[in-house]
């Protein structure tokens, strides 16, 4: 079983994640998330804020439409451009992303040709690639024949790029600043696959960072942020030797640099979030098709100029995949006792702790138990089990990847200290009731 079917089977049994419609045999790319899974999520998406909005005084937020006018996607070039290369095998029909199949280095090399590569699923002849929209199609209006054709966004960045004028005109923004936003995007996606990493519904978490129109103050953004977007990976637990930069071979039709944080997902590098240099593409098209002044000027300098855009741009769902996949371990507790532990980082763990009585059949134990437990839920999300034996509810905790147990026993009731076991090293310690608040939060410091 790879690491794929492994999560996928957790994320399942433990309330992370599941098949969309699941009772209706599901639909392809679509997933949602349960209790753990909806925790985790909203715990990544405010530690992406925090970092990137909260902390610092050059980029504010926005949340966009899903739904823009239509003329927003002519002018961004995505009703043009936004596709993918389709092929199908001549034997078992199956389809495919061409760019899934072959090598990116020999998809745009001059002398390709379809016919050196087989189909993945029966080795059969494939098709010539074919140009396949993304977009996903929508109506927007009551009567038939007079409703208006739109789409579901494909990205959330153009969501910021038309609010540009209103954002600085409302703020005190001067460039370089930035914009950042979390939101929903759709793609009509060929082939969704592995689990959540490419669906047909998913969210975004993006920054478009506005700078001078000059080669060397751009190209030094670029970096920066490059760098800043793969150290908020590591802050928050991932290891080091699971991420790598890779650059762009083909650049897209905006892009003047592009490299992606790809994550060793089971082996395979896999993009996790890109940082790309839009050049001034994006203002400049959308001035020409509203007709409306998006250039800025520099009070400072008094220049007027179209700004450059330093794009960082992430999959939410993604990035929660790569973290349970980074934090997933099996571990030989003893001979032949092997434990499943999610070894999420703190800030991220659906639950920071869990309350147990050590027995569930003495009301003194549950009531003090209750007491802790209540006092503790009006900080932080807390699990409460009195189900079963103590190493079976450890074992449950450790999947769902809850840092700290916290057992109320008989001699919590002689001194007021309960047992507290960490998750990772598996080991115990004593600590007072009234200490147990300032433990957890310096954990989450």
């Amino acid at each position: 079983m790879d690491i794929f079917e492994k999560l996928t089977s957790l994320a399942k049994r433990r309330g992370f994640i599941y098949q969309g419609s699941d009772i209706y045999g599901g639909l392809a790319g679509t997933w949602d998330y349960g209790p753990l899974g909806t925790e985790l999520k909203r715990n990544l998406k405010n530690e992406y804020w925090k970092t990137m909005v909260q902390l610092r005084d050059d980029v504010v937020g926005i949340d966009a439409a899903i739904i823009m006018n239509p003329k927003v996607w002519e002018a961004s070039g995505h009703t043009e451009s936004f596709a993918d290369p389709l092929s199908e095998c001549k034997k078992c029909h199956h389809r495919f992303r061409a760019d899934n199949i072959i090598p990116e280095e020999k998809f745009v090399a001059a002398d390709f040709t379809i016919a050196d590569y087989k189909c993945p699923d029966c080795g059969g002849e494939l098709t010539e690639p074919k140009r396949f929209s993304t977009l996903v199609e929508t109506y927007l209006g009551v009567i038939d024949g007079e409703k208006l054709k739109t789409y579901l966004r494909g990205e959330i960045t153009q969501g910021v790029h038309v609010n540009f004028k209103n954002v600085v005109s409302s703020t005190r923004v001067k460039i370089p600043f930035g914009v950042a936003q979390i939101g929903k995007a759709f793609r009509n996606e060929i082939t969704p696959g592995d689990f959540t990493f490419r669906s047909r519904e998913f969210e975004q978490m993006e920054l478009q960072f506005y700078v001078k129109p000059e080669d060397e103050e751009s190209m030094k953004w670029f970096e920066y942020w490059k760098n800043a977007r793969k150290q908020w990976y590591l802050s928050l637990g991932m290891r080091e030797e699971n991420l790598n930069f890779k650059k762009h071979v083909k650049l897209a039709h905006y892009a003047k640099a592009a490299f992606d944080i790809e994550y060793n997902a089971g082996g395979e590098w896999k993009e996790m979030e890109g940082i790309h240099h839009r050049g001034t593409w994006d203002l400049s098209r959308h001035e020409q098709f509203s007709k409306q002044d998006l250039t800025y000027f520099d009070e400072e300098t008094k220049e007027r100029y179209t700004p450059m855009v330093i794009e960082t741009s992430g999959g939410v769902d993604r990035a929660i995949l790569f973290f349970l996949m980074d934090a997933y371990r099996e571990e030989e507790v003893k001979e032949g006792d092997v434990r499943t532990v999610l070894k999420l980082h703190p800030k991220l763990a659906p639950m920071k702790a869990a309350v147990f009585p050590l027995l569930s059949n003495k009301p003194e134990l549950v009531e003090k138990a209750r007491n802790v437990y209540e006092s503790l839920r009006k900080e932080w999300m807390v699990a409460w089990d009195e189900r079963g034996n103590i190493g079976k509810r450890y074992r449950a905790q450790d999947e769902a990847g809850t840092p700290y147990c916290i057992t109320i026993d008989f001699d919590t009731l002689e001194d007021d200290t309960v047992t507290v076991r960490d998750r990772d090293t598996m080991t115990q310690e004593r600590i007072k009731i009234a200490e147990l608040r300032d433990f957890i939060a310096s954990k989450l410091a």
